[in-house]
């Protein structure tokens, strides 16, 4: 079984190599969702991509894909470029029909509301990113009261149900990454035909 570890640092990644994991993902702090931090709090590990790539290249012998604000061709050549062997997208596939995500999620993300995002601990007691909304905001003034993960997590639930019932995206907590204007999805089939002809066409220039 091939096991792959976060890193948000180089640090952590020495530390995924030592402890014999196969693949390291440099996540820079660009990424949707949770941070995986877990050398130093989350809040002292932000390193972006484009710097977090060629250092966790040059700090570990085994193989690095590249993620955290990766949504197109362009990001996946820039990846490789930096001497990643691999890319992890996330939120471009969010917007496709074929995810997951809620309808208003996907939504939100194709209509431009995912042009600010923003690091909150309000939505599930652990530092993560996402859209920038009026919930987002509630929970980001200062003394707020934020239970542990994943005790925040379970009260938060009980608002994200009815707000998705009544239609209000601004009530929910939309997980997504820096460049989630660049995701463009429908079909995912054509997303990926894009993505793996684009990169080549790019790479081979």
């Amino acid at each position: 079984i091939v096991t792959m570890g976060t890193a948000t640092t180089p640090d952590e990644a020495v530390a995924l190599e030592q402890a014999g994991v196969d693949v390291v993902v440099a996540s820079g702090f660009e990424a949707g969702g949770h941070r995986g931090s877990f050398l130093r709090p989350a809040e002292d590990s932000l390193t972006g991509t484009f710097s977090l790539v060629p250092q966790t290249v040059d700090a570990v012998k085994i193989p690095v894909a590249a993620a955290g604000g990766i949504a197109d061709a362009r990001g996946i050549a820039a990846a490789f470029a930096l001497g990643a062997e691999g890319v992890q997208m996330g939120t471009v596939f969010l917007a496709c029909e074929e995810s997951g995500a809620h309808a208003l999620h996907r939504e939100a993300i194709r209509n431009g509301k995912a042009g600010r995002t923003a690091l909150t601990r309000g939505f599930t007691g652990r530092l993560a990113r996402g859209i920038h909304n009026e919930l987002m905001q509630a929970m980001n003034e200062p003394n707020t009261e934020i239970l542990p993960y994943p005790l925040q997590r379970a009260l938060m639930r009980n608002l994200a149900l009815p707000a998705q019932k009544s239609g209000k995206d601004h009530l929910l907590a939309l997980w997504a990454g820096q460049s989630a204007n660049l995701a463009r999805c429908q079909s995912i089939e054509a997303l990926l035909r894009s993505l793996v002809d684009g990169a080549a066409d790019k790479l081979n220039r």
